[in-house]
């Protein structure tokens, strides 16, 4: 019998998780079954777990590889880079970045995300052991532990006036963000958000930097 190479497997471990990215954009990932993979794959019912050990070891290398073709790290070190812009302006563009991510993959990887947030809260030692597995850094990582302390820190050295801690600006962010994506996610993909307001994600991020920049003792651009 031919040897198995690490290309061959590598390549089988490949087509799986395309196959699991298949069927979590169309059904919510906490419904996910290791069967709907494998019905997916066309493999035997043994033979995925050549593989994988479990639906879970799936998902952790399908976020791995979403956090490459999602990763948007690049972009905001290029716009931390610009020390002749304003702590505002540097604000409003990290933003904006955020804001055409989410409207480029609202229907994909963000809707993933979304669903994954479900498995923290009915299932948190499920999710803790998929994110342990996950490899790489993600882009609301790289914001709160470096983007930014880094503006905060600019602020701080032009004279601003935070009202309230670095900790506590960067939860700020991170909570609105998340209540932003949820917002998104429930009326694009789901069609279940209130009728009469209107979900533009540039619009919902102006006003996030725009409050985040009050909190930095700064001016709103007008």
């Amino acid at each position: 019998m031919p040897k198995v190479t690490e290309e061959y497997m590598e390549s089988k471990r490949s087509m799986i998780v395309d196959c699991a990215y298949k069927v979590c954009l169309r059904k919510p990932v906490e419904m996910v079954t290791i069967s709907d993979v494998i019905a997916e794959t066309g493999m035997s019912q043994g033979a995925i777990y050549r593989y994988y050990a479990g639906l879970d070891d799936i998902l952790a290398d399908m976020l791995t590889r979403m956090r490459g073709e999602y990763n948007i790290i690049d972009s905001f070190e290029e716009i931390l880079a610009d020390k002749k812009t304003s702590v505002e302006d540097l604000l409003y563009r990290v933003c904006d970045t955020l804001a055409e991510a989410m409207m480029d993959h609202i229907s994909d990887i963000q809707k993933i995300n979304f669903d994954l947030g479900v498995i923290t809260i009915n299932e948190p030692e499920r999710a803790s052991r998929i994110m342990a597995k996950l490899k790489g850094t993600g882009n609301l990582e790289y914001l709160g532990q470096h983007a930014m302390p880094l503006l905060i820190e600019g602020a701080c050295k032009r004279g601003y006036h935070p009202a309230a801690s670095p900790e506590e600006i960067g939860a700020f962010f991170s909570a609105s963000y998340s209540g932003i994506e949820k917002y998104c996610i429930m009326a694009h993909c789901y069609g279940t958000a209130a009728p009469n307001l209107s979900v533009e994600p540039k619009k919902l991020f102006r006003t996030l930097a725009s409050a985040t920049i009050m909190l930095f003792g700064g001016k709103v651009n007008e």
